[in-house]
């Protein structure tokens, strides 16, 4: 009687939890971010844009970073060309970064 007890217990937590979206798989499955960066490649036929996050820090301490792939979510890339600074809002969902806005500064 008392594993039984635990186990309902156990059960109505996951519950709860569950439904407060805890455990939910678009929760875990969905990162956003937010930043800025410099535009190093487009690829308007794949609908791709390559992204040079902007460097914090002090002054020199640039190290060229490596650019990032998104794909774009709802957008053209038709106004924007290599070397438009831009801040964005990207989620990540199995490995794949797709900006849903994009906007030149």
């Amino acid at each position: 009687m008392r594993i039984a007890k635990i186990v309902l217990a156990g059960c109505a937590a996951l519950t709860v939890f569950s439904s407060a979206g805890f455990f939910s798989s678009a929760t875990l499955a969905q990162q956003a971010m937010t930043g800025t960066g410099t535009v190093t490649t487009i690829d308007r036929i794949r609908g791709t844009i390559a992204i040079r996050p902007t460097q914090s820090g002090t002054v020199g301490a640039n190290t060229g970073g490596l650019s990032e792939q998104f794909k774009l979510q709802g957008g053209s890339l038709e106004t924007l060309h290599a070397g438009d600074n831009i801040t964005y809002t990207a989620t990540e969902a199995g490995g794949v970064k797709t900006i849903t806005k994009i906007d030149k500064q």
